[in-house]
């Protein structure tokens, strides 16, 4: 049993005759013939008897006919909720961003969005890069805002911009006043780094070792600002992303000159997970911001 059937008994029903039921359904009469044959078969029981140009409900016809309306009814109406639920702007939407990435990007996105969507509902969720990934796959988070690189196949990536990474350098520093630096430079110095379990610091150690680097760690914090304080009291040097750059913090900062030194930022999803309305809203606003987003930010506090 098929829902065009259904259409086609009840059509035919309300009209009295093949062919009039056939033109409102935009089917040639002989099909609608057949699929009629086909579903009376089916019921084992003749659902109309066909006399000369008319046509008449049976019995049988008579108690079908009020079911196959409720089944057409309930199919309209779920089709209906679908629409509504796709066309909702009241939805909600959860965002998660890594701890080196939410203070600096998202203040000024989620106002906007938030201004173009004042009925939705959305939730910024910041932690580790770690911690959002199980949250993804757990559907806590509808998305992340991460950085590369991840190795996760059952994520899916949407570049957001690329930024560049700068040595942040105690004011008297001999290099403090260059126009850029080569982490080599900075061989022996002490450096002032963000804890384990931020990807940042995965990406600084990265970068040092594919400059022959090996960094004396003399701080850890899980804040740029209080890696920056530590710099510009002479601890030691640093890094950061182009974004997390603070001219107030005291620090004089050097753009690195290796190819390497860079950060790209994504808008992660789990792989076939099918969104809101509001959902698809977050994402796009994110992607069509993606092109030059994280330098364009970066310049924007004075670099």
């Amino acid at each position: 049993m098929e829902f065009h059937q259904l259409r086609y008994i009840c059509a035919i029903a309300e009209t009295g005759s093949f062919s009039r039921a056939a033109e409102r359904c935009q089917i040639a009469q002989p099909s609608l013939s057949q699929q009629v044959l086909k579903l009376e078969e089916e019921l084992g029981a003749k659902l109309f008897d066909r006399l000369g140009r008319s046509v008449r409900l049976t019995e049988a016809g008579r108690a079908f006919l009020p079911r196959a309306r409720a089944i057409l009814n309930q199919m309209e109406e779920a089709r209906a909720s679908v629409a509504d639920q796709i066309a909702d702007v009241r939805g909600s939407v959860a965002a998660g961003v890594i701890p080196t990435i939410a203070p600096y990007l998202m203040p000024a996105y989620a106002a906007a969005f938030a201004k173009a969507y004042p009925e939705a509902r959305l939730r910024i969720v910041e932690e580790t890069t770690p911690i959002l990934v199980e949250e993804l796959r757990s559907l806590s988070v509808d998305l992340a805002i991460l950085a590369l690189p991840l190795r996760h196949k059952d994520l899916e990536v949407f570049p957001l911009g690329t930024e560049p990474l700068y040595a942040v350098l105690p004011g008297d520093h001999a290099q403090a006043g260059a126009k850029s630096i080569a982490l080599r430079e900075l061989r022996g110095e002490r450096f002032v780094m963000l804890r384990d379990g931020h990807c940042f610091r995965d990406l600084s150690i990265a970068a040092c070792t594919h400059a022959r680097v090996e960094p004396r760690i003399a701080f850890e914090s899980d804040q740029f600002r209080s890696v920056l304080g530590m710099v510009a009291a002479g601890v030691g040097v640093s890094l950061v992303p182009a974004m997390a750059v603070d001219r107030s913090a005291g620090c004089r900062y050097v753009r690195l000159s290796d190819a390497r030194a860079t950060r790209t930022i994504v808008a992660a999803v789990l792989r076939g997970r099918s969104f809101n309305r509001v959902q698809q809203a977050f994402l796009s606003g994110l992607r069509k911001a993606g092109s030059g987003k994280a330098q364009s930010l970066a310049e924007s506090r004075s670099l």
